[in-house]
């Protein structure tokens, strides 16, 4: 495959397995140039599209959770634009469906450190890297809707989920982000290690639709929470 002329490149944080891998390949075969990040050094899904596109996608090693390796990643991307930055590793706690008072606080502080502090250092260490038209974005989930939550359930996961996006919506309001195409993604239910056997929704059928809101909040100035449908979620 050609690259596309409107494609450039993207970084995907978080992009070793899952929805992260399933969005890489989907811009490598739109004509994209992907880095995507693994903590793995081999082996991996990301590893197998970058033996099957060696032109177009490359791994960079990083533990996200280490401020130590974001800071070598940042030294190894110096002078390399990243039309998109996308961070979409995450976690939850090991029985999703605990009560927040039950989890211990290690467990607490790794999904909150995981899904809302780590994003945003990685954010900050390479956000000088992505021009003023480009795009920063991370994967939330509809679980962080503070609007939408009238069931409960999975506390902590929603909790860091929500945090992230505030943490979005302070870095967006920054003076010199205020112009710049921020998102927040949330990508439904879908058939991930994360989502489970029991989702309504494949990645085959997902992912296409979340690579069309990707490209398309790269023209839309301002941050935004969005489904894959590219429709607004309640904050």
């Amino acid at each position: 495959m050609s690259q596309s002329p409107s494609a450039g490149t993207v970084l995907i944080v978080g992009a070793s397995r899952g929805l992260g891998h399933a969005m890489a390949a989907e811009l490598a075969r739109r004509g994209w140039g992907v880095i995507g990040t693994a903590r793995e050094e081999a082996g991996t899904e990301l590893h197998a599209l970058a033996a099957q596109y060696p032109e177009r996608v490359r791994t960079e090693l990083v533990d996200m959770i280490d401020p130590g390796q974001i800071d070598a990643l940042r030294r190894r991307l110096d002078g390399e634009r990243l039309d998109m930055l996308f961070v979409n590793a995450g976690t939850t706690t090991g029985d999703p469906l605990a009560e927040v008072g039950a989890v211990a606080d290690t467990e607490f502080m790794r999904v909150m450190t995981t899904n809302a502090l780590a994003p945003l250092r990685i954010i900050e260490a390479l956000q000088d890297r992505v021009p003023a038209d480009g795009l920063v974005g991370a994967m939330s989930s509809g679980q962080g809707s503070i609007a939408n939550n009238e069931r409960g359930q999975r506390e902590v996961y929603r909790a860091s989920k929500a945090a992230l996006n505030m943490l979005m919506k302070s870095f967006a309001a920054r003076p010199e982000n205020r112009s710049r195409a921020v998102l927040l993604l949330a990508p439904g239910w879908i058939q991930t290690d994360l989502g489970g056997p029991d989702a309504p929704f494949t990645m085959e059928e997902t992912v296409p639709s979340l690579v069309d809101v990707l490209l398309a909040k790269r023209a839309q100035p301002g941050i935004e929470f969005l489904d894959r449908f590219g429709k607004t979620v309640p904050w």
